[in-house]
């Protein structure tokens, strides 16, 4: 089959490739210049595992170009896969979609299927419908039809090709078979049913686990208080079939691409209609405040963190990407600069992306080694590997004073306490070295960074949380 794919980012771009795989001939519409002629020297514009690879294997079926008519001119689908990011209010900002829509309506010399693959509000395929029917070139019929992503980065080519289902909102028999054609190779479950409730099936699962995140991070809030730990209640949690134990990992809030904008746009769409979704509210301002937890821990052993070199590993919102979107790197550095803390970063892939950020402001390092050697305090943001491999003796060996503070729970309690470390984490009792407690584990003073000095003094360790 002949399909356009309008936009070449992360959706985009794993869509056309999958398409491809499956055997369908994709043309893939980019404006960006520098994006274009990265496509056209067959290397992947996005961080994203398996992309390049199905870009190689699959090149006699894919072609790139920055036109529109070219591109959709005779397809018998055409994928919009760009971005609709949050307005000022929360809404979905929907301009690059119906941009996209008024260009295909132009071009357009034949009947297709306009698949909408971005995330949008409820009622935003019947909107395209009627752009359709009103701009479309007489003898053409192009009707739009729901087909949401649930791809998550880092394993975006797999969740395509073999995902646990694909949900395909349509308005009419005809439209709907060319859908199942599309995705005749997919074996997996595949939902038919209408463009509202397509739509709506994808702001519901994006909420829902959001929440849990949410949810999870506030439990272990509470389990730092009364001394449990919470990684052994979300197993005990996740062993319950009704609850599962996905998306119960405590840490340091979600960000991304879709979990912030997509609770946004529904507390947005909710309140349009006159009703509140209470419990999406309180997710949101519950991740907004487990963001910046590790500052507030830090100030636990550094009452001021002026003059202090700080180590953050970890810059994007989660492993495996460069995506830096909402991640919690940006609210944390952010302060650290504010507080005049000398700022180290490591980071697999998102020294690019957060230069932009903070231009010239932050010591980008090659090596954990050279980030955390001589620092006061590390931060630990996202759970790379390579974090997770990384002796926590070497932390004790290389800081000027070991203070380990664990945003995502990348080690043992064992393995810390092992290495004579502070360690400090999220849901889990922290672990202290035995120099920094009597005989029955009492906090003694330790030594302090004065705001006023920027040396060392002796301050009482508050031991509260």
């Amino acid at each position: 089959m002949k399909i356009a794919v309008v936009g070449t980012g992360y959706v985009g771009l794993v869509t056309a490739v999958c398409l491809a795989h499956w055997g369908h001939t994709v043309a893939c519409v980019e404006t960006d210049r520098k994006k274009l002629s990265a496509l056209k020297a067959g290397r992947s514009p996005i961080f994203e595992q398996g992309v390049e690879e199905l870009m190689h294997s699959c090149a006699e079926r894919l072609s790139y170009t920055d036109s529109c008519g070219e591109a959709c001119a005779d397809a018998q689908a055409v994928f919009i896969c760009v971005g609709t990011p949050a307005r000022d209010d929360g809404f979905a900002n929907l301009k690059q979609v119906f941009t996209v829509a008024e260009e295909i309506a132009a071009c357009a010399c034949r009947d297709c299927v306009c698949v909408v693959k971005s995330t949008v509000p409820i009622g935003t395929n019947l909107k395209l419908d009627r752009l359709f029917f009103s701009r479309t070139k007489r003898g053409v019929s192009i009707e739009a039809a729901a087909n949401p992503e649930f791809l998550s980065q880092g394993t975006a080519v797999r969740d395509f090709l073999s995902g646990p289902r694909v949900v395909i909102g349509v308005e009419s028999a005809h439209s709907g078979e060319i859908l199942k054609r599309i995705y005749a190779d997919y074996h997996g479950k595949i939902i038919m049913t209408d463009r509202q409730t397509a739509e709506m099936i994808k702001y519901a699962s994006n909420n829902f686990l959001a929440l849990k995140i949410s949810y999870i991070n506030e439990i272990a809030n509470l389990c730092e208080i009364v001394g449990a730990d919470v990684e052994t209640v979300a197993c005990g949690m996740g062993a319950d079939s009704r609850i599962g134990d996905k998306f119960l990992r405590a840490g340091i809030g979600y960000g991304g691409s879709c979990f912030p904008k997509d609770t946004k746009a529904l507390h947005w769409l909710a309140k349009h209609h006159d009703y509140e979704i209470k419990t999406v509210k309180a997710a949101i301002e519950v991740n907004e405040n487990q963001k910046i937890r590790l500052i507030q821990k830090a100030h636990r052993y550094y009452p001021s963190l002026e003059g202090l070199t700080v180590a953050v590993l970890g810059l994007t919102f989660k492993p495996g990407t460069d995506d830096l979107r909402d991640a919690p790197s940006i609210p944390n550095i952010a302060v650290l600069l504010q507080e005049g803390a000398k700022i180290r970063v490591w980071d697999p892939s998102g020294y690019e992306r957060i230069n932009a950020v903070y231009p010239g402001r932050l010591a980008c390092c090659g090596t954990i080694e050279e980030a955390v050697g001589g620092a006061h305090l590390c931060l630990i943001l996202t759970e790379w590997r390579q974090i997770r491999e990384f002796d926590p003796a070497g932390y004790e060996k290389l800081m000027k004073r070991p203070v380990v503070i664990d945003g995502r729970n990348c080690y043992s309690r064992d393995a810390a306490q092992k290495a004579g470390i502070a360690y400090d984490c999220i849901g889990r009792p922290r672990i202290l070295p035995r120099s920094w407690t009597d005989q029955a584990g009492r906090v003694l003073s330790l030594p302090v960074h004065s705001r006023k000095t920027a040396s060392a003094s002796v301050m009482s360790l508050q031991t509260s949380v």
